[in-house]
């Protein structure tokens, strides 16, 4: 062990124990300390769910790169362990930025991350030069390739950006041969993710393009996820500096996935249909995984880059993953729920019928929390007008809430923190467009000190932000222009 890592993970150790658990989210992943991103090699190992991610132990703001760790046996509970890696070889002495993780034959665990080094190129202009590499372990400590890198700006084709080359994403065949998918830029400024092969898991060979962006998606795409869900294929990314796309695709960084087909003899991904993952304020780079017993479940950074550079220095830990989501394609669209282990937290339900809320708000007695999993139905009142805006908010006191509001005359729904305590210009609202049955929709709000989750017509899409509201707010009510007919199911979420 280096003594790069072996500090990092002293450090981590003593400082974890100054961070109360109050202070922390009661149900979703943070960082041990200091600076959590992206989620890392999100895998199933040795009977456990294993999760590392980007992580910088010295500080609440990015810095090099390591990697944080941290196992589950239901997806929900957490528990940390040791720091990983830490970037401590002349490949990687930059970072060790982000990459996946499999189970070998032999019954060790495989990591295969991006390094970074800093380089001045001809130019004078500071570079990062991004290789592939290696390190096996047994779900504690593990130790970096001899040979690495496994693949270099070498292994790029033509018009290929060793400056922009990260994030694989590996997995076995039926065969027992590898693939890999990898995140690149090329030299247009678009985006597109390689397909690489190995027979051992060592020796890699390009393949081809798995797919290339024609510049509609922004100008770099990370952090690819390629897998199959009930009879499709599905393609995730993270695509970097967008363009607004009618309310599917919203400015700056942001998600996508594609769904179509796959040969796998050729190698061909002919994509039918893309859209949004989530259409909330903060989720990045989600990673997925198949668990034992046969689910398809998707965790991301519950965080957006534009926003994640204005606490101070004194945070002792900064970033968290949203609620692992089970996924599923229907009617060619990709549908998440939250996974089901959530359930078991679930106590004291409280639950409402056919409440009438007309043109003013209503509050219902029990009907409040922090750490609450909220289930609504909403419709219209027969022989009545549809409303023209029905609206929940949550976090709520006399100064400040959040809120999510749906309109039915223009079948958009909203989120929207601007009252929540912030005192910044940032992000504070954003819509999606939703199906409904002339107004009638349902909601489930899942909520946790430090966010919300917003899931419409079972999944059907996803609103998630961050938020910083105190936690002695904790109202609830109900809103409506016109009236309205709801249904509530509330249950308080017991802490880890």
């Amino acid at each position: 062990m280096s003594q790069v890592l072996r500090d990092a993970r002293r450090y981590e150790e003593e400082k974890e124990k100054l961070i109360k658990a109050e202070d922390r989210p009661a149900f979703h992943l943070s960082a041990r300390v200091g600076w959590m991103n992206d989620p890392n090699g999100f895998s199933c190992y040795d009977g456990q769910y294993h999760m590392f991610y980007q992580y910088h132990p010295y500080d609440s703001h990015w810095g090099p790169m390591h990697w944080g760790h941290a196992v589950s046996e239901d997806l929900i509970h957490w528990s940390y362990l040791p720091a990983a890696m830490a970037p401590d070889r002349p490949y990687d002495r930059d970072g060790c930025y982000s990459g996946s993780a499999i189970t070998l034959e032999d019954g060790r665990q495989m990591l295969m991350y991006t390094g970074r080094t800093l380089i001045i190129d001809e130019d004078g202009v500071e570079q990062e030069v991004q290789t592939q590499n290696l390190a096996f372990g047994d779900g504690d400590n593990y130790v970096k390739y001899a040979r690495n890198p496994v693949i270099t700006g070498k292994d790029l084709p033509e018009g290929g950006n060793p400056y922009a080359f990260r994030d694989p994403m590996v997995w076995t065949e039926e065969d027992g041969t590898f693939r890999a998918v990898l995140a690149n830029q090329d030299v247009h400024h678009g985006g597109q993710i390689l397909l690489y092969r190995s027979e051992d898991g060592v020796h890699w060979s390009f393949v081809k393009p798995l797919i290339k962006d024609d510049h509609k998606l922004g100008q770099m795409w990370e952090c690819p996820a390629f897998f199959e869900l009930d009879g499709k294929y599905v393609l995730l990314a993270s695509a970097q500096d967008m363009l607004p796309s009618g309310l599917e695709y919203h400015n700056g960084n942001g998600t996508f996935c594609m769904i179509g087909s796959y040969n796998r003899e050729t190698c061909d991904f002919k994509p039918e249909r893309d859209h949004a993952i989530d259409y909330g304020i903060d989720f990045y780079a989600p990673q997925t995984i198949l668990t034992p017993d046969g689910r398809r479940v998707m965790i991301g950074w519950m965080q957006n880059w534009d926003t994640c550079n204005l606490h101070t220095k004194s945070t002792p830990w900064f970033g968290q993953m949203s609620i692992p989501r089970e996924l599923s394609v229907v009617n060619g669209r990709l549908y998440q729920k939250p996974v089901r282990e959530l359930e078991a937290l679930r106590t004291e339900p409280v639950r409402y019928r056919d409440v009438l809320v007309e043109d003013g708000e209503v509050t219902l007695a029990d009907v409040s929390g922090r750490l609450i999993d909220l289930e609504l139905e909403v419709e219209p009142v027969e022989g009545k007008e549809i409303y023209r805006k029905f609206a929940m908010r949550f976090a709520q006191n006399e100064t400040f809430h959040t809120g999510v509001s749906f309109r039915p005359y223009e079948s958009t729904v909203k989120i929207d923190r601007k009252f929540s305590g912030s005192r910044r210009a940032i992000i504070h609202q954003r819509r999606a467009e939703v199906s409904h049955d002339s107004g009638r929709l349902k909601l489930r709000l899942i909520l946790d000190r430090f966010s919300a989750e917003i899931f419409v017509n079972d999944g059907e899409k996803v609103l998630t932000a961050t938020i910083y509201t105190d936690a002695a707010a904790d109202g609830i009510s109900f809103v409506c222009s016109g009236a309205a007919k709801i249904n509530v199911t509330k249950y308080t979420l017991k802490e880890m």
